[in-house]
């Protein structure tokens, strides 16, 4: 018989390791072709991630904004851009962060007559399904042309005079605006940041044309929930421009106008949007309403049915204002907040809150710090809260009330805000006061 001896001779360094399947070379090859071909959605989910996880974060946005909705790839992005990232800010999700961020960034350093117009109305078909909220805290003016040689000559200051306004207006939101369908939330400051020596009154000028804008930006703005335009010196017939378009606004529910010019004819435009609108909560800090405007405001509080929260902290109310607004609180039966902080209140306004306190059923946070409410105006107060129930916040810092009388209100609100509590343990489910 013939016995057969077979050798097999092997590579010690060889393995099967080395050799990529072909599902991991076929990754690569998306991978590496994706700007030109991006098959994302013919994948299989296992095998997308892969390639979403491999994705650089160089692509163009027209190529990954309606391909990629991967969380994790726009994460990347993000942190790229910014390692402070609180993502609950923006409904859990990072796509919808980096688009808001994006255009945020574009906006603020967008120079009119300079900066090409495309480059925001060519994002809008990426960002328009993700953008809920804006918040732009700059508005850049036009680059200023010198003109010194026209200066000598009388006949061309009337041009000039023009000339200088137009170099003044902004980026028109309104194009942008109207065309972001999911948009609910406006936050805006016309003015430069960080803008050092060159700094210029005229680069926080808020104007006319700027406001007509915006006026009309925000009436077809059709699903905006907040509106804020502050530290604006926003005036008196602007504000009367803005809230006429905002009359007949249908979901409109908080507006914050805090640190402008507003005066008592803004504010008169502003008591009528109270008694013709949805709004909830109105912001007025900061700025130049007296008496009158507390009295337009108070008629069109005594007339709403849905305002909740009212901020008039730094005004000039005084007594005739703020006695307005306790008598309307007779009556209206929505507000729970209020703010009538450093306003030069006395002991007469203290006298009308004090039936406040005993008539209203809905009013829970009042705060009357840095006033004049004095010893008389504390225990008027006082025996106002006698039998409230409801008021679980009264600030009365700085309001010139005797200790003991501050006391005795701290006793009680403590003792309604405890009952509250008690209220929501036993019934988790019930809307708290």
């Amino acid at each position: 018989s013939f016995y057969t001896r077979r050798c097999l001779t092997e590579d010690p360094t060889w393995s099967l390791i080395t050799v990529p399947h072909l599902t991991e070379l076929c990754i690569q090859h998306i991978v590496h072709n994706f700007e030109k071909n991006p098959i994302l959605n013919y994948l299989l989910p296992e095998h997308q991630k892969k390639v979403v996880d491999r994705l650089p974060t160089s692509l163009p946005l027209t190529v990954t904004a309606n391909i990629v909705s991967h969380e994790d790839y726009w994460k990347r992005r993000c942190l790229e851009r910014c390692q402070v990232c609180e993502v609950s800010n923006y409904g859990d999700s990072w796509k919808r962060m980096f688009f808001e961020r994006h255009l945020e960034n574009i906006l603020k350093f967008f120079i009119p007559n300079t900066t090409d117009p495309k480059q925001v109305l060519d994002l809008i078909p990426l960002c328009k399904g993700y953008v809920r909220k804006l918040q732009i805290d700059q508005f850049l003016p036009p680059v200023r042309v010198d003109h010194k040689e026209e200066s000598n000559n009388p006949s061309n200051k009337e041009d000039a005079a023009e000339l200088s306004e137009v170099y003044k207006h902004h980026y028109n939101l309104k194009d942008l605006v109207t065309a972001l369908p999911h948009l609910e939330e406006l936050h805006l400051i016309y003015g430069v940041k960080g803008c050092g020596m060159n700094f210029e009154w005229s680069l926080f000028k808020f104007t006319e044309q700027d406001c007509s804008n915006l006026a009309a930006a925000v009436k077809m703005c059709h699903n905006l929930k907040v509106f804020k335009l502050t530290q604006s010196k926003v005036s008196d017939d602007q504000t009367k421009l803005l809230a006429h378009n905002l009359l007949d606004h249908p979901c409109l529910l908080e507006l914050d106008l805090s640190h402008n010019l507003i005066r008592d004819h803004g504010a008169e435009a502003l008591g009528k949007l109270i008694s013709h609108s949805r709004l909830e909560i109105l912001d007025l800090c900061n700025n130049q309403i007296h008496h009158l405007g507390a009295q337009a405001l108070a008629q069109g509080l005594a007339e709403s049915s849905t305002l909740t929260s009212l901020n008039l902290r730094l005004n000039c109310l005084e007594d005739k204002g703020g006695e307005a607004i306790g008598r309307a609180l007779l009556t209206n039966t929505s507000l729970k907040s209020l703010h009538l902080g450093s306003n030069r209140l006395s002991e007469p306004t203290a006298a009308v809150f004090s039936q406040v306190l005993a008539q209203n059923p809905s009013l829970t946070s009042i705060n009357f710090s840095c006033n004049h409410l004095g010893l008389d105006g504390g225990k008027q107060l006082l025996k106002g809260l006698a039998n409230n129930k409801t008021v679980t916040e009264l600030d009365l810092r700085h309001a010139e009330v005797e200790q003991e009388t501050n006391f005795l209100i701290h006793q009680i609100v403590w003792a309604n805000r405890e009952a509250v509590r008690v209220r929501s343990l036993q019934h988790p489910t019930a809307e708290p006061l």
